[in-house]
């Protein structure tokens, strides 16, 4: 149980300790002194969700303490458990079991084992028909878990070998789509031969191709200037020094350099020549280099931004196909694991089944007596079981809680009957029920009387009462009959100092849990409210 909780910086929470005790503590006090708060904070030491925005205005930092006492669990050190939870505004989070360091989930983990709270979220839950099946799960206990451990064993690797077969083209079907797609491209790249470089030959041929006028007649000028004016010109030159060479040995020399630039202006205008051929063409050619160059620019929209990348790809392609000719003997032995896999699972989700139906009927009977000590004689509540062929993660079953709340009228699902006070009332009669197997030595109770009055409201106090006697319960209230039934009253109110709000919290002695009463019985604490009180008090 909670002995001692300690909330700093939540809401308008600043610095709050509260002693708590066994049996029922009853948490009453005005609408926005922060009740829900310190359920919240409770919560959130249990490792549930924390938003920023809780901590209180001005403050970097929000920490919350318990100390719990829990002799049978195994996780305490003498009997004690420290847990606390500190929360920055910049997101950092540190949680403590012990002095040790734990994460979120390790939190979560410890504490589900410790404390339940009980709030709308829980109902919402219940109006869930996938929350079913835990809830029975819950209430058959150990030898079904066990059996759900070992089912989920084999339900992960059935999982994972339906995985492997699907990557692998396990589906005969999609494995001869697959591969009739990727023989279409391995083909269609194949085909096309493509070669290194060819793209960029290609494309400087059509520049010639596109340039082809402009080349040819300038290519024609150039040669016909080498021909008629600048060879024969060199030429006439060259006879004129042959004649002086004998004059002196520098006219030898400058033939003889005249002689190589007049060679080399006669390769020049070959080269010019063959340059010009290239030139010429028809249209033939160009739409064969376009054809040419329009199948390369398909195909690397399709598999490349370059004939190396299309390669490559082609390469790739390859070896999926020799994969998937290949995957036949390794998804034959995968199959024959599924196969086996199935077997088992089958024999264990049969013996789930049976399980879930026999246990159904006890906890219908059980919720069902329950539900007529919480002033809901009439309520028939059932659990319906439809098994299919298909596995899931908790067996073939799937489960939903079907309720009757008139007579004469059929069963059906909660979502479709309950109203909130029914609602209230159900979750309190499967808590209770819940109670005799679960280990949780804490439960929360946030607002259980919403919805009810007078006998109905009686009722779930007496049976807050009797659940206190085996755990400690906590529970915030507007009922004056179920805060009578207190062994413990806390009032919770708020103050305004310096512009700031502050919750303040009082244990009450005796003549102020009559007053208490009162107050919430008429709004006013007269003489008869508290004579009311009185009674109301006598009857707890």
């Amino acid at each position: 149980m909670i002995t001692t909780l300690h909330i700093k910086n939540i809401g308008i929470i600043d610095d709050l300790t509260i002693d708590f005790n066994e049996g029922l503590n009853i948490l009453t006090g005005e609408t926005g002194a922060g009740k829900t708060l310190i359920i919240g904070s409770i919560n959130i030491i249990a490792g549930g969700r924390f938003s920023k925005e809780m901590i209180r205005k001005g403050e970097e930092f929000s920490y919350i303490e318990a100390n719990i006492y829990c002799p049978q669990n195994n996780l305490a050190i003498d009997g004690n458990i420290i847990v606390s939870r500190e929360i920055h505004v910049n997101g950092r989070s540190l949680c403590k079991v012990n002095g040790r360091l734990v994460t979120v989930n390790e939190l979560k983990d410890i504490m589900s084992q410790i404390i339940d709270i009980h709030g709308q979220h829980d109902s919402q839950l219940l109006l869930n028909p996938a929350e079913h099946i835990i809830y029975l799960d819950r209430f058959i206990g150990e030898a079904m878990q066990v059996k759900k451990e070992k089912y989920q064993n084999l339900y992960e690797q059935y999982t994972n070998i339906k995985q492997s077969l699907k990557n692998n083209y396990g589906d005969e079907k999609e494995r001869a789509r697959k591969l009739d797609l990727l023989n279409y491209e391995f083909n269609e790249i194949e085909s096309a031969k493509l070669k290194m470089g060819e793209e960029e030959e290609l494309e400087e041929k059509m520049k010639t191709i596109n340039n082809a006028e402009k080349l040819q007649s300038s290519m024609n000028n150039i040669s016909t200037q080498l021909n008629e004016n600048v060879i024969s010109g060199i030429s006439s030159c060259i006879k004129n020094l042959e004649k002086i060479q004998d004059c002196g040995e520098i006219y030898g020399q400058k033939l003889s350099d005249l002689k190589s630039i007049y060679y080399d202006l006669q390769e020049m205008e070959r080269d010019i020549s063959y340059m010009q051929q290239e030139t010429e063409f028809d249209e033939g050619m160009q739409k064969q280099i376009e054809d040419r160059l329009d199948t390369i620019y398909s195909l690397k929209r399709k598999y490349g931004n370059s004939i190396e990348a299309i390669l490559n790809y082609q390469i790739t392609i390859k070896e999926e196909i020799d994969k998937i000719q290949n995957v036949e003997e390794v998804n034959n032995k995968l199959k024959e694991n599924l196969e086996q896999l199935t077997t088992k699972m089958l024999e264990i989700a049969n013996e789930i089944t049976n399980q879930r139906k026999e246990n159904s009927q006890i906890l219908s009977e059980k919720i069902n007596k329950e539900l007529a000590n919480l002033e809901m004689p009439n309520a028939k509540f059932s659990v319906d079981i439809a098994t299919s062929q298909n596995f899931g993660p908790n067996g073939l079953d799937k489960v939903e809680f079907l309720i009757c709340t008139n007579v004469g009228e059929e069963a059906k699902p909660l979502v479709k009957i309950a109203s909130g006070g029914e609602m209230s009332r159900i979750m309190l009669a499967i808590k209770t029920v819940l109670a005799s197997v679960d280990k949780v030595s804490t439960l929360i109770f946030d607002e259980i009387d919403t919805g009810i009055s007078g006998k109905a409201s009686k009722a779930v106090g007496e049976k807050l009462k009797q659940i206190s006697k085996k755990e400690q319960v906590l529970c915030i209230t507007h009922s004056a009959s179920i805060a009578a039934k207190g062994d413990y009253n806390y009032y919770i109110s708020k103050k305004v100092q310096a512009e700031k709000t502050y919750t303040d919290i009082q244990k009450l002695t005796e003549d102020e849990v009559i007053e208490e009463i009162a107050r919430i019985s008429t709004g006013e604490i007269t003489k008869i409210a508290k004579e009311h009180a009185k009674e109301l008090r006598k009857a707890s």
